[in-house]
């Protein structure tokens, strides 16, 4: 029989984890012992900051339901999400980049047609985003379905507004036969992630800005290529230099252009001003 001691727990930990019957979750599992034991050495953790902690993760856990996702948010804010995408995301350096997906998608977002306006009615400038999908070589994707939500104009998601359970400000779209869409929303705000919990709290003590820059979150997915998870950010946004889940790419910026009332993208007409912005996606094929 072998003593634990300071000095052999982490062996001793990593070989009962290496004890899992799945190959991959053993090889996790040991590893994540491993880094955790050396995490706590090499800041030697105290007592009080190991439950400091359990209280964290435990108040973290408890705050999270069907809609409000905190562990996502907190692995945002450590920058955890945006690496795991990148890592396992290397698309063509022609392909649209993937961020992070964020703790508001839903899904059973409704259907719209070709230029259908997702805000509803909402409050807010009117913006027409449309563009195509295409795959590396330039061919246009036919049939790919565009899963887009944002925020609206006081910065919240419908699973952030109490007793809102419709779908708001979220829609899916598909390209046309020649690859091109359009949707209608209205233009998006930066704002802060929330602030009322553990992730909260944590930022609080920092000089981080808990906010983000405005966007539109969009998922695509086509038949023959990798599904894309992405953002569109407006050109000379607020944040777009410290977002909080260090989300922003140079390539996914765009312009925003104001547009007098005239006949719109798709067709119709808008009597007040609006706002256009074009973005072509390219698709990683599989």
């Amino acid at each position: 029989m072998r003593l634990v001691t300071e000095d052999n727990i982490t062996e001793l930990a990593a070989a009962r984890w290496s004890s899992a019957h799945d190959p991959r979750t053993a090889q996790v599992l040991a590893a994540l012992v491993r880094h955790l034991h050396a995490f706590a050495r090499e800041v030697r953790l105290s007592e009080t900051e190991w439950m400091a902690a359990m209280r964290w993760l435990t108040e973290t856990g408890q705050i999270s339901d069907e809609k409000r996702e905190e562990f996502i948010l907190a692995s945002d804010v450590l920058g955890l999400s945006m690496l795991v995408v990148q890592m396992n995301h290397a698309f063509d350096a022609k392909a649209t980049p993937a961020t992070v997906l964020g703790p508001f998608h839903i899904d059973g977002s409704p259907e719209k047609e070709f230029g259908g306006d997702m805000s509803d009615g909402l409050p807010g400038t009117p913006l027409y985003i449309t563009g195509t999908v295409t795959g590396l070589d330039g061919s246009p994707v036919a049939g790919a379905v565009l899963d887009v939500w944002q925020a609206d104009e006081e910065g919240a998601y419908e699973s952030q507004i109490p007793d809102v359970d419709e779908a708001r400000l979220r829609a899916k779209y598909t390209s046309r036969a020649d690859g091109t869409y359009c949707l209608r929303t209205i233009a998006p705000k930066g704002y802060s992630i929330p602030m009322d919990g553990p992730v909260g709290a944590l930022i609080r003590g920092t000089d981080i800005s808990h906010f983000r820059p405005a966007h539109v979150h969009f998922l695509i997915n086509a038949a023959g290529y990798e599904p894309l998870i992405t953002h569109l950010f407006q050109e000379g946004a607020e944040y777009l230099d410290t977002d909080v889940v260090f989300g922003t790419k140079q390539e996914l910026v765009v312009a925003f252009e104001s547009r007098e009332p005239r006949p719109t993208p798709e067709g119709g007409h808008c009597a007040a001003p609006w706002l256009e912005a074009r973005y072509d996606f390219v698709l990683q094929p599989v």
